[in-house]
C-alpha cells in the first residue's frame, strides 16, 4: 500500500492520544517508584520550586502507595538531593533557567512527611533528573526480581519522564501514572503523557493501576 502523509499523521496522532502498551501489570513483577515527593516540591510555599499540582495529587498517590503495599509491591522513593557536594551532578545544569534562584536547601532533602514513607522503604538520593543516573536503582530492582516499574511523583516532564525513558532503555516494562504525576505548568502534563504513551510506557490512572494489580492472574 501507499503510506500517504494523511495516513501516517493519523496513525501517529491516534497513538499519542489513545495508544496502549500491551503488557500485563503483575504485582509479583512490579515495583512502585515514587519520584521526588519531597518538601521543596510538595510542601506549600516552602520553596520557589513548589509544584502546586503535586500537592493536590499527593493524597491520591499516598492511597496508591498503600494499595501497592497491600499487594506486596515494593515501594522505592527517590529524592533529588545535593549528593557528593554536587560533583556528581551534570555540569550543564548551572547554565539552565531551572536553577535561576538563590534558594538553597537548609539541609538534606527529605520525603514530604504527609506521604507516610515507611522506615523500611528505601530512599534513593539522586543527583539528576533520572532515577537511574548514578544510582543503585537498577541493581535494587534486579535484586527484587522486578521487571516492571510504576512511575509516579513529580515533575512529570522532568524527573518522572526521564526515569520512564531510562527504565525503557534498560528493558523494563514501564507504567506511568497519569493522575499521580504532576508538573509545575499543568499545560505540559498531557503533551508529556502523549509522548510516553506512544513510545515508552503504559499510561494509566491510579485506579487503573490498582485494578491491574489486583486482578492479575497469578503466574
Amino acid at each position: 500500500m501507499a503510506y500517504t502523509e494523511e495516513w501516517v499523521i493519523t496513525r501517529a496522532r491516534s497513538a499519542y492520544e489513545r495508544g496502549r502498551a500491551s503488557f500485563d501489570v503483575r504485582p509479583e513483577r512490579a515495583a512502585l517508584l515514587v519520584i521526588d515527593m519531597q518538601d521543596e516540591f510538595v510542601r506549600p510555599g516552602w520553596s520557589p520550586y513548589w509544584v502546586p499540582a503535586a500537592t493536590r495529587m499527593a493524597a491520591r498517590l499516598r492511597q496508591l502507595v498503600d494499595e501497592c503495599r497491600a499487594a506486596s509491591v515494593p515501594v522505592l522513593w527517590t529524592i533529588f538531593d545535593d549528593t557528593h557536594f554536587g560533583l556528581d551532578r551534570p555540569h550543564a545544569l548551572q547554565f539552565l533557567p531551572h536553577g535561576d534562584t538563590d534558594w538553597r536547601r537548609p539541609g538534606p532533602a527529605e520525603v514530604w512527611a504527609p506521604m507516610g514513607r515507611h522506615p523500611n522503604e528505601a530512599v534513593i538520593r539522586k543527583p539528576s533528573y533520572g532515577a537511574f543516573y548514578d544510582t543503585p536503582l537498577d541493581t535494587m530492582l534486579r535484586n527484587l526480581g522486578r521487571d516492571t516499574v510504576i512511575v509516579t511523583g513529580t515533575l512529570t516532564n522532568y524527573c518522572c519522564g526521564t526515569t520512564a525513558r531510562q527504565a525503557y532503555e534498560r528493558g523494563y516494562k514501564v507504567v506511568f501514572g497519569s493522575d499521580v504525576t504532576a508538573t509545575d505548568d499543568e499545560s505540559r502534563q498531557e503533551p508529556e503523557l502523549a509522548v510516553l504513551r506512544k513510545g515508552f510506557a503504559l499510561v494509566l490512572t491510579a485506579e487503573e493501576i490498582t485494578n491491574r494489580l489486583t486482578t492479575a492472574t497469578p503466574a
